[in-house]
């Protein structure tokens, strides 16, 4: 299985922040109470509204996923991939559960100083202390690095945990490229990143990077998670003896825009003994993603052809995922991209309610 270990390019790319819109002009104090043709035909209009209409915001919804097994002769992935973009897998073998819980706990109370040094940040990898004044922080490691790691934890558990999750990550991306019908690209052309967060479950869902899928271990006592889909938030109720599983924006490129993605990884919403918001939650969370080096593309099913790329713009020791695009006869919905600049952009920028990958669409 590749890796993404190595120690990307440093960019210098700014922060966006969204300009701040001016606000409506302040109604006149005048007395004059005459009316005017625009008063006119605004009254016209808002009298002409139905009554049922609420201007009201939109409240978030609730959503049941869909519960799917892999051992179904024709387990229903395609249904939930296209309309969801999320679902519970169930009966897949026993997941470590209060060992590794504890483990990750621990790694959250190692003193600040030994938390940067055992897990120094060399991005995606490593501490991340960004958001430890607004109640978040998280650790972002490679499974295949766990086993032998010497942090005071039972290392030993997080290992078996993301090796665990990492077969299953990697047996529902074959499956949800056999269920749409791309050519599912090689096991090792895609590496894998264990996410574990310590949350106060306030839909502050951390750093956000790509990925194909995402499974998100469902720990003891959280009843809902928050999540951004592409239909907005939604809320999703949980599932303690399944693996809540999300597909990512490189699965929706791959699948040529056929799947609904998440973005991010979900938010536990509350303890289902008290009904509140966690003060402290964690989460844990394998992304199956691509190395750094990769170019992505939509994969489509059909002979293959070249798919027109500039061979000089990408390196000859790169892994370039876009080989894998076929001719169906459909419209590419994407363009091809780098996937580093992608990873760097999203990742830095925060990106979460604007779709980053607007950019790309064709």
């Amino acid at each position: 299985m590749a890796s993404s270990t190595q120690k990307p390019h440093h960019h210098n790319l700014p922060t966006p922040y969204a300009t701040t819109a001016a606000p409506p002009p302040t109604p006149s104090t005048s007395t004059d109470t005459r009316p005017t043709p625009t008063l006119d035909a605004l009254s016209h209009l808002l009298h002409r509204l139905p009554p049922t209409l609420s201007l009201s915001l939109p409240t978030r919804r609730s959503s049941t996923p869909p519960l799917i097994s892999l051992t179904d002769p024709t387990p229903p992935l395609l249904s939930a991939a296209t309309q969801l973009g999320y679902f519970h897998l169930t009966h897949h073998h026993p997941i470590p559960g209060p060992s590794t819980e504890s483990a990750a706990v621990s790694l959250f109370n190692l003193p600040q100083d030994q938390k940067q040094l055992i897990f120094p940040n060399n991005w995606p990898f490593g501490y991340d202390d960004d958001d430890v004044s607004a109640g978040n922080e998280s650790f972002c490691l490679d499974p295949n690095e766990l086993s032998g790691l010497d942090s005071g934890s039972d290392s030993g558990c997080l290992y078996e945990f993301g090796r665990e999750m990492e077969r299953i990550g990697l047996k529902v991306v074959e499956e949800l490229g056999r269920a749409v019908g791309f050519e599912n690209p090689a096991r090792d052309e895609m590496c894998s990143q264990l996410w574990i967060s310590d949350t106060d479950g306030m839909d502050r869902p951390g750093r956000v990077y790509p990925y194909v899928v995402g499974l998100h271990c469902q720990l003891r006592g959280c009843g809902k998670y928050s999540l951004w889909a592409d239909s907005g938030w939604v809320n999703v109720s949980g599932r303690v003896d399944s693996v809540l599983v999300t597909l990512g924006d490189i699965a929706q490129v791959w699948s040529n825009g056929k799947f609904k993605k998440v973005r991010g990884r979900p938010v536990p919403m509350s303890l289902e003994d008290d009904n509140k918001l966690s003060s402290r939650y964690i989460t844990m969370s394998l992304l199956i993603t691509l190395p750094l080096e990769s170019t992505v593309s939509p994969l489509l099913p059909g002979p293959a052809i070249n798919n027109g790329i500039d061979e000089q713009e990408n390196d000859e020791e790169s892994h370039d995922i876009s080989t894998n695009l076929m001719i169906t006869g459909e419209e590419r919905q994407f363009r091809s991209f780098s996937f580093e600049d992608y990873a760097w952009r999203v990742y830095h920028e925060h990106l979460l309610l604007k779709d980053p990958l607007i950019r790309y669409r064709v």
